[in-house]
């Protein structure tokens, strides 16, 4: 086995055998300038590619003129010449008066105040994405600061507008909705290449646990008052009907009896109209039969009965139709009848 070592030299290496004679001289310049092409081979490579994800956006800077690659995969560009800076092209968010880690509360971003001097803490959460590259990384800085900036903004002057009955309860949607188109409208005039997509309230409350009780309790009021007022609507719904049938049901008995007496006096009208021709033509007869029917009408039951002034045979003269019955007093014990109206054999004593 050779052994072998090495001894300093002036411009090299010197490689010695086990009898110390020298075995070759490798000159330490080359093997400097060696290592440093294969460096600079190495860093060129590395520095010659760039990855796109699926969820991401480059800009490619060439002496300062920045274009936008879209297109995921590999992509080569000039080493130290041409730079690359990636976008994150995904929804993302943050929050606006609490810790989003840790869930605590902010009252510097939270705390603010109402139309009617109330206090309240909000809580939102923004959602925003990149939709143009080359000016999310030119137009600004810290375009999602700026973002930032601007919704706190639009809250405070959005919350200020509306009463702490609205912020706290019924108005939220109405809230979200004019805070939304206020920062989309400022977003338009600064053109920082980042949008929004949504902004929503998480919670709102009072500052204080007696105010934030007084709420509960007026909040619990409001809604006794909806329940009675939906009671009440259901009872009016089911009386109305009822109340309206009713009033048809004598809309339309009133005029059916409208009707009958309509028709009744027509009729009469008519009966008048021929017993008046009847009259016109034999005026006496008509009034007699105009009195008997009367009679007859008045007085259905009615029995007139006349006596001779001397004889046993009596003479009798009822209003209704002629029946047979005994007269007590007669000889045979029957009376005779005598069906002519308008003859008498005598004046006498009238019984009823």
């Amino acid at each position: 086995m050779i052994k072998t070592s090495f001894r300093n030299r002036r411009n090299g290496f010197e490689t010695v055998g086990p009898d110390g004679s020298p075995v070759s001289n490798v000159p330490m310049g080359k093997i400097i300038l060696g290592v440093v092409v294969v460096l600079a081979v190495l860093i060129l490579a590395f520095n010659s590619t760039y990855q796109i994800g699926e969820q991401e956006q480059a800009v490619l800077i060439t002496f300062g003129q920045a274009s936008s690659v879209t297109d995921p995969g590999l992509h080569f560009k000039i080493p130290f010449i041409q730079q690359v800076r990636k976008v994150n092209t995904t929804i993302q968010g943050f929050s606006i008066g609490y810790d989003q880690e840790t869930n605590a509360s902010n009252e510097d971003e939270s705390l603010m105040i109402t139309s009617d001097y109330n206090f309240v803490n909000v809580d939102f959460f923004v959602e925003y994405r990149f939709s143009d590259p080359v000016k999310a990384v030119f137009a600004s800085s810290d375009p999602v600061e700026i973002l930032k900036n601007i919704s706190m903004s639009c809250i405070r002057n959005v919350i200020g507008s509306y009463p702490v009955d609205d912020v706290l309860t019924t108005g939220k949607n109405e809230i979200q909705a004019a805070i939304k188109e206020s920062i989309l409208l400022k977003l338009e005039e600064q053109d920082l290449g980042i949008q929004l997509v949504n902004i929503t309230i998480q919670d709102s409350e009072p500052p204080t646990q007696e105010v934030m009780a007084a709420f509960k309790a007026v909040e619990t009021a409001k809604q006794g008052k909806e329940t009675a007022i939906n009671n009440a609507n259901k009872y009016r719904n089911e009386q109305i009907p009822l109340a309206e049938a009713r009033a048809d049901a004598i809309i339309q008995d009133a005029e059916a009896e409208k009707a009958a007496r309509i028709n009744e006096a027509t009729a009469q009208v008519a009966r008048f109209n021929s017993m008046y021709e009847e009259y016109i033509k034999n005026p006496e007869v008509t009034r007699e039969r105009m009195f008997y029917e009367a009679m007859e009408e008045i007085l259905p039951d009615l029995k007139v009965i006349i006596e001779s002034p001397g004889g046993n045979v009596q003479t009798f003269y009822p209003l209704e139709s002629f029946a047979d019955f005994s007269v007590p007093g007669s000889q045979n014990g029957t009376g005779s009848q005598s069906s002519d109206t308008g003859s008498q054999s005598g004046a006498g004593d009238t019984e009823q």
